[in-house]
């Protein structure tokens, strides 16, 4: 079955891989790294066999982007973008997909604010043990 370009990449493409590497903030080097892995549906190719982007290749790139910082693997992207390629059959599953991965980052989140608690609590310590020793109090200990 050919791969359908998903209506989100059928806007008009006029950006060449350089002004996409400027407008998205990844180099050519990255973007052609994403498109050896799959992970660029719909690029188009110019007369002269030139690929060409469009707009919403630059906010692609900045999802990919999102999701990797968020942990998702290249595979689970690769699979991601596979079902867009596939088009709105796979609403459905696309959705699932970006659910399951929310609630890792959001168990992520939670671990990290966690921490994060836990580091203003020794910092406020901190403070209150210099503050302490500043006035020549002997109580103060660090741990």
């Amino acid at each position: 079955m050919a791969a359908r370009t998903p209506l989100l990449f059928q806007n008009t493409p006029t950006l060449r891989i350089g002004e996409l590497a400027r407008l998205s903030g990844r180099s050519v080097y990255t973007i052609r790294w994403y498109e050896a892995q799959h992970l660029m549906p719909g690029a188009a190719r110019d007369a002269g066999g030139r690929r060409v982007f469009s707009q919403a290749h630059v906010e692609w790139l900045g999802l990919l982007s999102r999701l990797r910082a968020s942990g998702m693997s290249v595979r689970d992207m690769q699979a991601y973008a596979r079902l867009v390629r596939q088009g709105k059959d796979t609403l459905a599953d696309c959705r699932e997909m970006l659910q399951q991965h929310r609630l890792k980052v959001q168990q992520r989140a939670d671990e990290l604010n966690e921490a994060m608690a836990l580091v203003n609590h020794k910092i406020a310590l901190y403070d209150k043990w210099l503050a302490r020793a500043a006035t020549g109090d002997r109580k103060t200990r660090a741990g």
